[in-house]
């Protein structure tokens, strides 16, 4: 009699760079023969993989494990795991006071998932004590195109990890800390796992690292972000590849050419700024200045017509006066990014910042942003208007949640969940298309409905069916684990 498969529900925290973790771990528990549950209280083991890059998201983990632990009580569930950034960080607390969790796993052992759990598996059953609790080593691991990785959420679209860990040191960040030194993918490995995801039905590809600039680092960059983004752009199937995390201060004229040339590689880019006081700045350990930052926007513009530049803004710095925060909104203004994600200054142990004298009272962090926030709404809201009467190509996501009516889908210059969407509410000609999700179609942007785009739908350039024949048939995207978003500063 064949024995029955544990079952396990994944729960995926924090950043893209720890979905593709989480996708890994769940393509070597598929590999071992685990049945992926799709409901928690149906689940033999529950896994959380955690962030804990700043305390919002460290909130958002112990809140959603301990959510998960009462299904020990009201499921079947006879193991919780907590896998990540906050085991890697605080598994001596957690081990004290959270008894509900029964597995801690660092990120620097997440790769032997299937093989903890076996032993744990097995102690269990012959009522001995776990052989220990938690698994935390110094991360030197990376997933390569060998590792069976299994792609959840959207089949259309995809993140490709290109390095793992930072060598920068900037006094708010206690990434290095969790994640190590940076340790770059070869090139033909990530071009054969590209080529993976492609064959998958995947059309839009997602770099993502804590920096891709820093990306063959440690080779001397005797392999580059240069050389892999021809590479990728020559893959078929691939329809769009998104640069996530370029940091301005190596930003080198070749990657400006690679981008203006390269029509694949979408007129987008997602560039942490953090400040623009050079006072700040050196105290946050960056290596961008004013003069280099306000260099390089309009050269990015002038070489790369139609670019959309996203960044993400740390206010209430230690030492940061009313004087430096106003000159801050002021650049701001002047150097009219897109997209800004405003996030008030976290206080994190073990960072230099944590040490810094002159913190930023919390009433004052958050006033900042508040204002902050409303100064670049405006300047967002002017330049979505700017957008109505044009026409552009946009890949179709799915129907839209709040009706089967409308038909959701990002532009080229929109990255999943983070830059909004638009609503196809008007088929024009095509009264009795079907469209499937990951179709790319032309449309003509109409309206501005508060934050939503809606467009007209004028014809479909590309079927998803045109490139991966039989891997579109519906509109729907089902997921094989719970992704919850958390907050990310980079």
């Amino acid at each position: 009699m064949e024995q029955q498969k544990s079952s396990v529900y994944f729960v995926s925290l924090g950043c893209p760079k720890n979905l593709v973790d989480s996708q890994v771990m769940l393509g070597k528990l598929e590999g071992a023969k685990y049945d992926i549950a799709q409901a928690p209280d149906a689940a033999d083991v529950i896994i959380v993989n955690t962030c804990s890059f700043i305390q919002a998201a460290k909130e958002e983990s112990i809140e959603t494990v301990l959510e998960m632990a009462q299904y020990k009580e009201t499921g079947k569930c006879k193991a919780l795991v907590m896998s990540g950034c906050l085991p890697q960080r605080y598994s001596k607390e957690i081990e004290k006071e959270m008894p509900e969790v029964d597995l801690l796993i660092g990120t620097g052992q997440y790769h032997k998932i299937t093989e903890l759990l076996e032993s744990h598996g097995k102690a269990l059953e012959l009522g001995a004590p776990l052989p220990q609790r938690s698994y935390i080593d110094f991360p030197a691991f990376i997933h390569t195109e060998n590792d069976a990785r299994m792609h959840t959420g959207p089949q259309f679209t995809g993140y490709l990890k290109l390095s793992e860990g930072c060598n920068r040191r900037c006094a708010f960040c206690i990434i290095p800390k969790l994640r190590g030194n940076v340790r770059s993918r070869t090139i033909s490995s990530l071009v054969e796992e590209a080529k993976q995801m492609a064959a998958r039905g995947v059309r839009e590809l997602n770099l993502v690292a804590q920096d891709l600039t820093e990306y063959g680092m440690e080779w001397k960059y005797k392999e580059n972000l240069e050389m892999l983004l021809p590479r990728l752009c020559a893959i078929d199937g691939i329809e769009w590849i998104r640069l996530h995390y370029v940091y301005p201060d190596e930003f080198s004229d070749d990657l400006v050419e690679i981008m203006a040339r390269e029509p694949k590689i979408v007129k987008y880019l997602d560039m942490p700024i953090q400040h623009t006081n050079d006072r700040v700045l050196k105290a946050m350990n960056r290596r961008l200045t004013k003069a280099k930052l306000f260099d390089l926007v309009p050269k990015l513009r002038a070489s790369i017509p139609g670019l959309v530049l996203r960044s993400s803004i740390i206010v209430g710095f230690p030492t940061e006066t009313q004087e430096e925060f106003q000159e801050l909104c002021d650049d701001l203004e002047s150097l009219d990014l897109d997209h800004v994600g405003v996030f008030s200054y976290s206080k994190e142990e073990g960072t230099k910042a944590a040490e810094m004298d002159g913190q930023v009272a919390p009433a004052t962090r958050r006033r900042r942003k508040q204002k902050l926030i409303q100064i670049l709404q405006d300047q967002r809201t002017g330049k979505m208007e700017t957008l109505v009467g044009t026409t552009s190509v946009l890949m179709v996501e799915g129907n839209a949640p709040e009706s089967d009516l409308l038909i959701q889908g990002r532009l080229p210059t929109q990255a999943q969940e983070i830059d909004g969407r638009v609503l196809i509410n008007d088929l024009g000609d095509n009264v009795g298309v079907e469209l499937t999700a990951g179709d790319l179609v032309e449309v003509e942007i109409t309206e501005l409905a508060e934050q939503d785009l809606v467009a007209k739908l004028i014809r479909v350039v590309k079927p998803m069916s045109a490139i991966q024949p039989g891997l579109a048939t519906s509109i729907q995207n089902p997921s094989s684990m719970e992704s919850r978003g958390g907050e990310r500063v980079n």
